[in-house]
């Protein structure tokens, strides 16, 4: 799919034509890479960035898709830590209460949403996050 330039749209496209054919195994740990940050609920805070940055030190290296999911995945992880600290400021001004729930709401559907993407070998972006990893 192209944008309205003729480019080639970065939310949408199979891995495949930009990273050349993907094997099983790289469309796999695309994937774990995004599902590691649902480490976080398990070690609070660390979990959500320790596990995928683990994952995609180790694998970046086998496939450029994996190092491309991997990095997406940590920004979307350091992103999320950076809502949450708004959220919590805004909780002392009382009204972000309502951030506390929609946080790990859009988590976990982005996460499921990126997962079964990168699974099928699409290259995924995450909406709303800051690429500090580019």
């Amino acid at each position: 799919m192209q944008d309205a330039f003729g480019s080639p749209d970065p939310h949408h496209g199979s891995g495949a034509s930009t990273f050349g054919p993907l094997p099983q195994s790289a469309r796999t740990w695309a994937m774990i890479c995004h599902v590691a940050g649902l480490g976080g609920y398990f070690i609070p805070i660390a979990g959500s960035i320790i596990l995928p940055l683990v994952i995609w030190l180790l694998k970046r290296d086998e496939h450029p898709f994996i190092d491309d999911q991997g990095k997406e995945a940590l920004n979307f992880q350091i992103t999320l830590i950076l809502y949450w600290v708004v959220a919590g400021i805004l909780v002392l001004l009382l009204v972000g209460f309502l951030l506390f729930l929609l946080i790990p709401l859009y988590q976990i559907l982005m996460i499921a949403i990126a997962a079964v993407k990168s699974r099928a070998g699409d290259r995924y972006r995450y909406p709303f996050i800051i690429r500090f990893l580019t």
